[in-house]
Protein backbone atom coordinates (compact mmCIF):
# COMPACT_ATOMS: atom_id res chain seq x y z
CA UNK A 1 0.00 0.00 0.00
CA UNK A 2 1.30 3.32 -1.13
CA UNK A 3 1.78 6.18 1.48
CA UNK A 4 2.65 9.85 0.69
CA UNK A 5 6.43 9.26 0.38
CA UNK A 6 6.47 7.09 -1.94
CA UNK A 7 5.62 10.20 -4.50
CA UNK A 8 8.78 12.68 -4.34
CA UNK A 9 7.26 15.98 -3.45
CA UNK A 10 7.26 18.21 -6.19
CA UNK A 11 9.12 21.46 -4.90
CA UNK A 12 6.98 23.78 -6.51
CA UNK A 13 4.03 22.16 -5.25
CA UNK A 14 3.04 24.87 -2.38
CA UNK A 15 3.39 27.59 -5.57
CA UNK A 16 0.01 26.63 -7.09
CA UNK A 17 -2.04 27.44 -3.62
CA UNK A 18 -3.00 30.07 -1.78
CA UNK A 19 -1.28 29.81 1.55
CA UNK A 20 -3.26 31.04 4.70
CA UNK A 21 -1.54 34.12 6.59
CA UNK A 22 0.08 32.77 9.50
CA UNK A 23 1.86 34.07 12.71
CA UNK A 24 5.71 34.97 11.88
CA UNK A 25 8.72 32.59 12.79
CA UNK A 26 9.79 32.27 16.30
CA UNK A 27 12.32 30.84 18.31
CA UNK A 28 12.06 27.61 19.80
CA UNK A 29 15.60 26.70 21.83
CA UNK A 30 16.98 23.31 23.08
CA UNK A 31 19.10 22.98 25.90
CA UNK A 32 22.93 21.49 25.90
CA UNK A 33 22.87 18.00 26.08
CA UNK A 34 24.88 18.43 29.18
CA UNK A 35 23.62 20.71 32.18
CA UNK A 36 26.16 22.38 34.20
CA UNK A 37 25.11 24.65 37.30
CA UNK A 38 25.43 27.94 35.58
CA UNK A 39 23.30 27.20 32.79
CA UNK A 40 20.09 29.07 34.18
CA UNK A 41 22.12 32.89 33.80
CA UNK A 42 22.91 31.69 30.45
CA UNK A 43 19.60 30.84 29.90
CA UNK A 44 18.15 34.49 31.44
CA UNK A 45 20.71 35.93 29.22
CA UNK A 46 19.15 34.51 26.15
CA UNK A 47 15.80 35.09 27.18
CA UNK A 48 16.89 38.40 27.59
CA UNK A 49 18.01 39.39 24.42
CA UNK A 50 14.84 38.50 22.19
CA UNK A 51 11.70 36.53 22.47
CA UNK A 52 11.68 32.43 22.54
CA UNK A 53 8.72 30.59 22.20
CA UNK A 54 10.23 27.68 23.04
CA UNK A 55 12.79 25.61 25.21
CA UNK A 56 13.22 21.56 25.40
CA UNK A 57 15.27 20.27 27.95
CA UNK A 58 17.14 17.41 26.36
CA UNK A 59 19.63 15.90 28.38
CA UNK A 60 21.11 12.54 27.45
CA UNK A 61 22.77 9.40 29.14
CA UNK A 62 22.19 10.87 32.59
CA UNK A 63 19.65 9.53 35.20
CA UNK A 64 16.12 10.85 35.70
CA UNK A 65 17.08 12.93 39.13
CA UNK A 66 19.44 15.07 36.82
CA UNK A 67 16.72 15.84 34.56
CA UNK A 68 14.31 16.47 37.30
CA UNK A 69 16.86 18.11 39.01
CA UNK A 70 17.16 20.73 36.11
CA UNK A 71 14.25 20.83 35.16
CA UNK A 72 13.24 21.99 38.18
CA UNK A 73 15.66 25.22 38.24
CA UNK A 74 14.70 26.01 34.65
CA UNK A 75 10.69 25.91 35.11
CA UNK A 76 10.21 29.17 37.04
CA UNK A 77 12.51 31.33 34.97
CA UNK A 78 10.48 30.04 31.71
CA UNK A 79 7.12 30.40 33.18
CA UNK A 80 8.75 34.03 33.77
CA UNK A 81 9.45 34.62 30.50
CA UNK A 82 6.53 32.93 29.49
CA UNK A 83 8.42 30.04 27.44
CA UNK A 84 6.99 26.92 26.83
CA UNK A 85 9.01 24.15 28.68
CA UNK A 86 8.55 21.31 26.62
CA UNK A 87 10.92 17.82 27.70
CA UNK A 88 12.19 15.59 25.29
CA UNK A 89 11.06 12.57 25.14
CA UNK A 90 9.57 11.65 28.74
CA UNK A 91 5.95 12.18 28.80
CA UNK A 92 6.48 10.58 32.28
CA UNK A 93 8.98 13.08 33.55
CA UNK A 94 7.08 16.07 31.67
CA UNK A 95 3.55 15.19 34.19
CA UNK A 96 6.66 15.21 37.22
CA UNK A 97 7.92 18.60 36.46
CA UNK A 98 4.50 20.10 35.77
CA UNK A 99 6.07 21.05 32.36
CA UNK A 100 3.83 22.55 29.81
CA UNK A 101 4.60 19.62 27.00
CA UNK A 102 6.93 16.72 25.75
CA UNK A 103 8.50 16.61 22.16
CA UNK A 104 8.20 12.40 20.99
CA UNK A 105 11.00 10.85 18.70
CA UNK A 106 9.23 7.87 16.53
CA UNK A 107 10.22 5.33 19.31
CA UNK A 108 8.91 7.46 22.39
CA UNK A 109 5.32 6.40 23.02
CA UNK A 110 2.29 7.20 21.01
CA UNK A 111 0.48 10.76 21.12
CA UNK A 112 -2.64 9.23 22.69
CA UNK A 113 -0.75 8.19 25.61
CA UNK A 114 1.12 11.08 26.15
CA UNK A 115 -2.15 12.94 25.83
CA UNK A 116 -3.39 10.92 28.17
CA UNK A 117 -0.78 11.47 30.75
CA UNK A 118 -0.63 15.29 30.42
CA UNK A 119 -3.52 16.32 29.45
CA UNK A 120 -5.89 18.18 26.94
CA UNK A 121 -3.87 21.65 27.40
CA UNK A 122 -0.12 19.75 26.79
CA UNK A 123 2.04 20.77 23.87
CA UNK A 124 3.11 17.57 21.86
CA UNK A 125 5.28 18.05 19.00
CA UNK A 126 6.35 14.98 17.19
CA UNK A 127 9.77 14.23 14.86
CA UNK A 128 8.73 13.92 11.17
CA UNK A 129 12.53 13.34 9.99
CA UNK A 130 11.42 13.80 6.10
CA UNK A 131 8.32 12.20 6.40
CA UNK A 132 5.40 13.58 4.95
CA UNK A 133 3.41 9.93 6.10
CA UNK A 134 4.69 10.74 9.46
CA UNK A 135 3.63 14.29 9.23
CA UNK A 136 0.44 13.13 8.31
CA UNK A 137 0.27 10.45 11.07
CA UNK A 138 0.93 12.90 13.42
CA UNK A 139 -1.61 15.41 12.76
CA UNK A 140 -4.16 12.74 12.71
CA UNK A 141 -3.17 11.77 15.87
CA UNK A 142 -3.30 15.42 17.82
CA UNK A 143 0.21 16.34 17.33
CA UNK A 144 0.24 19.94 18.33
CA UNK A 145 3.24 20.81 16.01
CA UNK A 146 5.21 18.30 13.57
CA UNK A 147 9.00 18.44 13.46
CA UNK A 148 11.26 17.94 10.20
CA UNK A 149 15.09 17.94 10.05
CA UNK A 150 18.00 17.88 9.71
CA UNK A 151 18.11 20.11 7.40
CA UNK A 152 21.78 20.80 7.85
CA UNK A 153 24.96 18.77 9.62
CA UNK A 154 24.53 19.01 13.01
CA UNK A 155 26.43 18.24 16.20
CA UNK A 156 23.87 17.71 18.51
CA UNK A 157 22.77 15.01 17.19
CA UNK A 158 23.41 11.76 14.85
CA UNK A 159 20.65 12.64 11.87
CA UNK A 160 20.43 10.35 8.54
CA UNK A 161 17.34 12.47 7.19
CA UNK A 162 17.81 15.64 5.01
CA UNK A 163 14.44 16.52 3.67
CA UNK A 164 14.26 19.75 1.33
CA UNK A 165 12.75 22.76 2.47
CA UNK A 166 9.50 22.39 0.10
CA UNK A 167 8.73 20.15 2.65
CA UNK A 168 7.64 23.25 4.90
CA UNK A 169 5.45 24.63 1.93
CA UNK A 170 3.81 21.48 1.27
CA UNK A 171 2.84 21.56 4.97
CA UNK A 172 2.40 24.83 5.66
CA UNK A 173 -0.31 24.05 2.38
CA UNK A 174 -2.26 21.50 3.38
CA UNK A 175 -2.27 21.88 7.31
CA UNK A 176 -2.85 24.46 9.89
CA UNK A 177 -0.81 22.47 12.37
CA UNK A 178 2.48 24.67 13.06
CA UNK A 179 5.91 23.12 11.68
CA UNK A 180 9.23 23.10 13.34
CA UNK A 181 12.70 23.08 11.40
CA UNK A 182 15.35 21.91 13.15
CA UNK A 183 18.87 20.54 12.30
CA UNK A 184 22.28 22.61 12.04
CA UNK A 185 20.13 25.93 11.81
CA UNK A 186 22.26 29.01 11.96
CA UNK A 187 21.77 32.69 11.57
CA UNK A 188 23.53 32.23 8.16
CA UNK A 189 20.85 29.64 6.76
CA UNK A 190 17.50 30.14 8.61
CA UNK A 191 16.27 32.38 6.00
CA UNK A 192 15.73 29.84 3.37
CA UNK A 193 13.53 27.63 5.79
CA UNK A 194 11.55 30.59 7.28
CA UNK A 195 10.90 31.51 3.72
CA UNK A 196 9.70 27.99 3.12
CA UNK A 197 6.88 27.86 5.67
CA UNK A 198 8.60 26.94 9.28
CA UNK A 199 6.69 28.37 11.80
CA UNK A 200 9.52 27.61 14.56
CA UNK A 201 13.31 27.27 14.16
CA UNK A 202 14.61 25.06 16.44
CA UNK A 203 18.73 26.23 17.60
CA UNK A 204 20.86 24.81 20.16
CA UNK A 205 24.31 25.30 19.45
CA UNK A 206 23.92 28.12 17.42
CA UNK A 207 23.04 29.96 20.37
CA UNK A 208 24.80 28.47 23.63
CA UNK A 209 28.18 28.37 20.99
CA UNK A 210 27.86 31.46 20.38
CA UNK A 211 31.25 33.64 20.40
CA UNK A 212 29.62 36.66 22.35
CA UNK A 213 27.37 34.32 24.37
CA UNK A 214 24.20 33.13 24.41
CA UNK A 215 22.61 36.95 24.30
CA UNK A 216 24.00 37.24 21.04
CA UNK A 217 22.90 33.95 19.55
CA UNK A 218 19.33 34.99 20.29
CA UNK A 219 19.94 38.42 18.98
CA UNK A 220 21.38 37.41 15.63
CA UNK A 221 18.53 34.65 14.88
CA UNK A 222 15.69 38.16 15.78
CA UNK A 223 17.42 40.10 13.40
CA UNK A 224 17.12 37.45 10.20
CA UNK A 225 13.38 36.75 11.44
CA UNK A 226 12.52 40.97 11.62
CA UNK A 227 13.94 40.87 8.04
CA UNK A 228 11.61 38.59 7.10
CA UNK A 229 8.42 39.40 4.67
CA UNK A 230 4.50 38.81 6.72
CA UNK A 231 3.44 35.68 5.48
Amino acid sequence: MMNDDDVALDPGFADRFERDKRPPCQLYLISPERYDPGFPETLKAALDAGPVAAFQLRLKGVEDMEILRAGAALKPILAAYDVAFILNDRADLAKELGADGVHLGQTDGSIAAARSLLGHDAQIGVTCHDSRHLAMEAGEAGADYVAFGAFHPTATKETSHRPDPSILSWWTTISEIPCVAIGGITPANAAPLVAAGADFLVVSSAVWTHPEGAGAGVKAFQSILEQMPAR
